[in-house]
């Protein structure tokens, strides 16, 4: 061997271990490459931490969750502790610095890896540092190599799958939104929805490589999957097919009359802000003189992409947020740097328990600026900022930087004290109820956590945004007959099978005029037999004692006079899924809106309002 290969290694070797020293963590025996890795990964986020959490840190508490997550990870009940060191009982837990922890972390992994050795300790280090991150906040995770390239297709690529966005909480799967136009979302599962089998078997317990590996797949294949819904006692089976999942931002825009513009935005991504002006201005041109913002259970995204939007309704010199952090660095003040496209309009914005961190920002600004009325429920409460920074091996650590403060001051992050679980679940404990809810949640904020608009009205910190005018949840859809409908798939089969059938009869009636199709079209009495028959073929029975409609063991159990009732919902839906077959997807939500949303309906009459909050806004304004 010559002297230079035998010198390159060793050299790389004792760089490696001078940079570790630097760091704080000497005293390491590696025993091969994987300890290296996992070693060098831990040393990595606990760095990160440290150098970049928004709040008091404590070396001693990240260090024991680690070690708990070590020995959760082995799952053997036999395993000996005591004495060891991966025994935190007994254990002095005293850690003064990152090399105490390092060091202390190196000796409970060459433990298990020696005396373990069929562990696989890629895993266990990773375990190890899922509950570090728990120590945190509900926002600050570990993503696999595998989740970091998915997450940044969903904000800027082209995927195939079900089309859904979910965290793993107590070791189920947990919908935190069905991205808007996919597959999942087109058959009516919904944030918060528990995914507990797929493919029949048990989904419990799966990792986010498990449910990447079960539910990603080709267009055109099919998945089943059985999920049990917040409030309900009886699972609901879905068979989905996976498409493609769609990457633009906006749902969809249009003219609700002759003045009144319509955007929802589902999310905001990278190209949010350019679809929003491209929105704009088309309505501009078709004479809008007012707004309604749809951002309802939109879970947020980039925070420069919320900022650019609100941006949009304000003169330049105005306060749209700011961020703050025990770090100087993440500290910040953000005002509109020009006057916005739509300064002067009046705007209305939806929200809801689902939206979330970036639609808070845009509400929050508008509301406390007194810019418009928010319009809906009480928002889901995050008022975290996150950075991503990448480990040795390609996975990240997705960490809270800084919280951010509306215009006003106030904080809208809700509470994480008592687990994930039960910040993840909030929402779904509120009453069902929003004007109760939204009147319990002010009588129960402190003084502290009330601020004043601009003109002085009354908002309140501590648990999201609470709207201006509370409407109730349109519970319509996500009744039994709704989720049967989808969950077969009806409506879809139906109007592919009608298109089959008559849809040159039916495209040279309506393709050139949607609006006419919008205003005019009606189901026929055989359209309306053909679906009975459908319904009943996928399992519907007629049960004349019953009340109310009952979904057991995927069939459908309702009297014939309920269901009579309402057959409007199935037929609407119908409507919609026809307008989506034939025009597109942004031609989907006109008809929607039309049959079910109430929110929007009790919007509409309130722009008498918006102008008294803007006379207010425009007397105030330097």
């Amino acid at each position: 061997m010559s002297l230079k290969k035998f010198i390159a290694p060793q050299l790389i070797i004792l760089l490696l271990l001078s940079g570790i020293w630097l760091a704080g963590a000497d005293n390491i025996v590696i025993s091969n490459d994987t300890d290296q890795k996992n070693l060098h990964k831990y040393m990595q986020v606990q760095r990160r931490v440290m150098d970049n959490y928004f709040g008091e840190t404590h070396l001693d508490r990240l260090f024991e969750r680690s070690i708990l997550g070590l020995v959760y990870a082995m799952e053997d009940s036999s395993l000996a502790l005591e004495n060891t060191p991966i025994d935190t009982t007994f254990m002095d837990l005293e850690i003064r610095n990152l090399r105490d922890s390092y060091n202390r972390f190196e000796d409970a992994y060459l433990y298990i890896a020696n005396n373990y050795p069929d562990k696989n300790m890629d895993k266990l280090t990773e375990r190890a540092i899922r509950e570090m991150l728990k120590e945190l906040d509900p926002h600050s995770v570990y993503i696999e190599p595998e989740d970091s390239d998915r997450i940044q297709e969903s904000f800027a690529g082209k995927f195939q799958g079900i089309g859904i966005q979910f965290n793993i909480i107590q070791d189920t799967i947990t919908v935190i939104s069905p991205i808007s136009g996919g597959p999942s979302d087109q058959l009516g599962i919904m944030s918060g929805d528990r995914i507990i089998k797929i493919a029949d078997s048990s989904a419990i317990g799966f990792n986010n490589e498990d449910v990447m590996r079960s539910l990603r797949g080709e267009k055109g294949t099919e998945v089943k999957i059985e999920v049990l819904r917040p409030r309900s006692s009886t699972p609901i089976t879905y068979r989905i097919v996976r498409d493609d999942i769609p990457i633009t931002t906006l749902d969809t825009y249009y003219m609700l009359d002759d003045n009144t513009g319509y955007i929802k935005i589902n999310r905001f991504a990278a190209t949010t802000h350019e679809e929003f002006l491209s929105a704009v201005n088309d309505l501009n041109s078709k004479g809008m003189e007012k707004l309604v913002l749809d951002m309802r259970n939109n879970p947020g995204g980039y925070l420069s992409q919320a900022i650019a939007i609100s941006e949009e309704f304000f003169p330049s010199g105005t306060r749209l947020v700011s961020t703050e952090s025990r770090h100087s660095r993440f500290n910040s003040e953000v005002d509109s740097r020009r006057d916005g496209l739509l300064k002067d309009m009046p705007v209305i914005a939806l929200v809801n328990q689902g939206s979330a961190s970036a639609s808070e920002i845009v509400s929050g600004a508008l509301q406390d600026h007194d810019r418009g009325l928010v319009v809906g429920r009480r928002t889901f409460g995050k008022g975290l900022v996150q950075q991503q920074y990448e480990l040795v091996d390609n996975s990240n650590i997705r960490v809270t930087i800084s919280r951010y403060l509306t215009p006003s001051g106030r904080l809208i992050q809700k509470p994480f004290d008592n687990g994930n679980e039960d910040y993840a679940y909030e929402i779904y404990h509120r009453t069902t109820d929003a004007s109760v809810d939204a009147t319990t949640f002010k009588d129960d904020v402190p003084d502290s956590l009330r601020f004043s608009t601009r003109s002085g009205r009354t908002v309140f910190g501590g648990g999201g945004i609470v709207p201006d005018y509370i409407v109730q949840e349109d519970t319509t859809i996500s009744g039994e007959v709704f989720n049967f409908l989808l969950a077969n798939r009806i409506e879809f089969n139906f109007v592919r099978d009608y298109l089959d059938e008559r849809g040159d009869e039916f495209r040279a009636e309506w393709e050139d005029d949607f609006e006419r199709y919008r205003t005019d079209f009606e189901w026929s009495q055989d359209d309306k037999d053909l679906l009975l028959s459908m319904m009943k073929e996928h399992g519907m029975e007629f049960d004349n004692s019953l009340d109310s409609p009952n979904i057991e063991d995927e069939k459908l159990y309702i009297s014939e006079a309920k269901y009579e009732e309402l057959l409007w919902i199935n037929l609407g839906r119908m409507k919609a899924e026809m307008a989506r077959q034939v025009w597109g997807n942004e031609k989907f939500y006109p008809i929607t809106n039309d049959y079910f949303n109430e929110t929007l309906t009790q919007a509409m009459k309130l722009w008498d309002e918006v102008d008294k909050i803007t006379s207010d806004y425009a007397s105030s304004t330097p």
